[in-house]
């Protein structure tokens, strides 16, 4: 079994900075809707998910550096069950309660005194981070995803429209249970958004490159062109040119638009009578496009 080191690509002694970098790459990378099909890369994201559940959780990390479980995160000797080893699988989340067990903590608090009587404390919980990787569509029009608890109960996440990446979700009182009737700590959820295939963000504008054949760029022509909310008519004026950005008004996200950045496609196969017109061609307005490059 590989080391969760080695599928993140990061060093023994790596920050969790670095880890959270390596797996932020690699999900992004390897996620199914960026794969469709690709059993190869659905087996390797689950593997990163893994790897990632066990070295984001500082206990079970340092459990696993002294060889009390292995990569998968299964014991390797028996052990007292300490509170701070139920953590969630792949995709799922940790509690981080520290090195005590609630119950010895409890009676700890319990046993205080304060002016010669036995006074009880009360304590908020921890709260419970966890990485939840959405597909672009998702997190553009919302969604909701149920992940499970370490304890067995599951939490449908509700993720807003717009959602970016990065964006830390807090789900109050779904985190660690309290001390002594304290309240629980919150449910931290950092959400990662996978890449598209031709979606791509700026700000709240989506962005699209769009090939377009020279004679639709020539001569002008109305293409069909994806949006996050479909299909949309697009008008491509005459003479435009590689490169040329046009904007579908409230297309994005929010109140932002979508920019179609046309990208000219010319022919793979010959084409003899193009090519003979060009041969003979004299334009009536002659340029040098890079002038502008002479140093």
């Amino acid at each position: 079994m590989r080391s969760p080191y080695d599928i993140l690509g990061v060093a023994p002694a790596a920050s969790v900075d670095e880890i959270r970098s390596a797996y932020r790459r690699l999900a992004k990378k390897h996620h199914p809707d960026i794969n469709p099909g690709n059993k190869d890369a659905a087996k390797e994201f689950a593997e990163i998910s893994t790897a990632n559940a066990l070295l984001s959780d500082p206990d079970k990390r340092a459990r696993f550096d002294r060889g009390e479980i292995d990569a998968s995160g299964t014991e390797v000797a028996p052990q007292r069950p300490y509170y701070r080893d139920f953590s969630g699988g792949a995709g799922q989340g940790r509690y981080a309660a520290g090195g005590f067990d609630p119950g010895d903590l409890e009676e700890l608090l319990r046993r205080a005194t304060r002016g010669g009587r036995a006074e009880s404390f009360a304590m908020r919980g921890a709260d419970a981070q966890y990485t939840l990787t959405v597909s672009f569509m998702d997190a553009a029009g919302g969604t909701v995803r149920r992940i499970g608890l370490p304890d067995g109960r599951t939490l449908d996440v509700t993720i807003p429209a717009g959602h970016r990446d990065g964006q830390v979700l807090r789900l109050r009182g779904q985190g660690a249970p309290g001390i002594g009737g304290g309240p629980p700590g919150d449910a931290l959820i950092e959400i990662v958004v996978a890449p598209h295939r031709f979606f791509r963000r700026e700000g709240d504008d989506i962005v699209l490159d769009l090939p377009v054949t020279l004679q639709e760029a020539v001569l002008g022509a109305s293409v069909e062109v994806a949006t996050i909310s479909g299909p949309v008519t697009l008008k491509v004026p005459p003479h435009s040119g590689q490169g040329t950005r046009l904007r579908l008004r409230g297309r994005g996200i929010a109140a932002g638009h979508q920019f179609v950045v046309l990208s000219v496609v010319l022919p793979k196969e010959g084409e003899p009578a193009l090519e003979a017109f060009l041969h003979d061609w004299q334009p009536a307005h002659p340029q040098d496009p890079r002038k502008d490059m002479v140093p």
